[in-house]
């Protein structure tokens, strides 16, 4: 099965149905929290994290079995039940109305899936083995999460601030240069190192180095 891997954005303004109140469903939820998705959950019964959740106001729940029509306004679709019959007829649902939509652990049913990830700060970093070995993609996940550790989170924060000030001042090719001298520096190990006050002064005075003087 080939993909074509891509990044959901705005999810906070778009409807994301999970049908399902189980551990899996809560995975499932998880990670859409985590992308600030407008997340509803469909189910007569919830795990405690799940209900957790809607005590707080930060997912919506319908409490009762999935009815066809639940859908609508949908945008996203998961189903995570433990009944075949019931993901069957949420897929039917979904596909009807055009749908993103996902069958826990049944490839054939779903649309897209979804892949591991690792977040750091605005570094996403997201692994598929296409559903041939969901465990291999786990498990390269766990080695990025070493070779990619949190101090990556303020890396890459501090390299979004030098390209939103260099946006007008640099060329593509100047911006390249830029970027070679920052990745060939010493910033990131400073930062891991927790001189995040010398990481900056660091990259400030490469940024500096190839601003244009102005009198």
């Amino acid at each position: 099965m080939k993909t074509y891997p891509l990044f959901l954005v705005n999810l906070d303004q778009r409807r994301c149905v999970v049908v399902g109140g189980g551990r899996v469903a809560a995975r499932k939820v998880s990670s859409l929290r985590r992308a600030d998705a407008d997340v509803v959950v469909i189910a007569p019964e919830l795990e405690p994290r799940l209900l957790q959740w809607v005590n707080a106001g930060d997912v919506e729940w319908v409490a009762r079995a999935y009815r066809s029509g639940d859908l609508e306004d949908a945008f996203i679709v998961i189903a995570a039940t433990d009944d075949p019959a019931i993901n069957e007829r949420v897929w039917g649902e979904a596909e009807e109305r055009g749908l993103l939509v996902n069958v826990v652990d049944d490839p054939a049913h779903c649309n897209f899936i979804a892949p591991s990830v690792v977040r750091r700060g605005p570094l996403t970093l997201a692994i598929s083995t296409s559903g041939c070995c969901p465990a291999l993609s786990r498990h390269v996940r766990m080695t990025l999460e070493e070779t990619f550790g949190p101090t990556y989170a303020d890396y890459v924060a501090l390299l979004g601030e030098l390209r939103e000030e260099t946006m007008d001042d640099l060329s593509m090719d100047e911006r390249r240069a830029l970027w070679q001298d920052v990745f060939g520096s010493d910033v990131l190990p400073l930062f891991a190192s927790g001189d995040e006050e010398g990481a900056r002064r660091l990259a400030r005075d490469i940024l500096s180095s190839h601003l244009p003087q102005r009198s």
